[in-house]
């Protein structure tokens, strides 16, 4: 589902390219789940929105379900985030002026995969029947990351990347989120790569890749 070869990034600095990925390598079938974790600043994020076609690297190739995405434009690659690959943000991105129902269809629709019963089955699983008709601030933090994975979630998505998709929340309620979310994907067959600082959110992953200073740690 997921090949990436020779990664590299930089961003520019005051006297010269500041490296941030040197070199990356890394393989992720479709129904597995990976932990990308390391400290700040080792490049985790970066590579996660590289992935999934928020910014461009500056050598290598990533591939996803077969298709080279560092040699579409920016047109393409949206079109991509939109249906073949799902992104959960840790500050979770809800759209304040659409109640939850609206939310949880709102990737769908822009896929262009409305899907009533899968949407309904989402809402249901997560715990957010009660509230439907609610809008984003009057959720907790738990409900709201929780709608945030039904959007992700409702177009179905071929590949789930998170970045620190718990950060916001308490550990009781993360774990919860946590199970909620490997459930749903285990069940739609998807890849799920998880960028995290909790040593118990990676343990719960397949497997787990350190990064190191922009490289993969031995």
């Amino acid at each position: 589902m997921l090949h990436v070869w020779n990664l590299t990034k930089s961003y520019a600095g005051t006297d010269a390219p500041v490296p941030v990925l040197r070199g990356i390598d890394l393989t992720l079938d479709a129904g597995r789940t990976l932990a990308l974790t390391g400290d700040s600043g080792s490049g985790k994020s970066t590579l996660l929105h590289l992935i999934g076609g928020l910014d461009t690297a500056d050598e290598g190739a990533i591939a996803i379900d077969g298709v080279d995405i560092t040699a579409l434009g920016d047109r393409d690659r949206a079109r991509l985030r939109r249906g073949t690959v799902g992104v959960v943000f840790q500050q979770f991105n809800l759209i304040p002026s659409l109640d939850v129902a609206a939310n949880i269809a709102f990737q769908a629709r822009l896929a262009g995969k409305p899907d009533a019963a899968w949407i309904a089955t989402l809402t249901e699983r997560l715990g957010l029947e009660p509230h439907q008709s609610k809008y984003p601030e009057q959720l907790s933090g738990g409900q709201q990351q929780r709608v945030a994975i039904g959007r992700t979630l409702a177009a179905r998505p071929r590949l789930v990347l998170a970045d620190e998709p718990m950060g916001n929340l308490d550990e009781e309620s993360g774990a919860h989120v946590l199970s909620l979310m490997l459930e749903l994907v285990s069940e739609t067959g998807a890849a799920l790569l998880v960028v995290t600082h909790s040593a118990s959110l990676a343990g719960r992953m397949e497997r787990r890749l350190h990064l190191r200073s922009g490289q993969i740690a031995p």
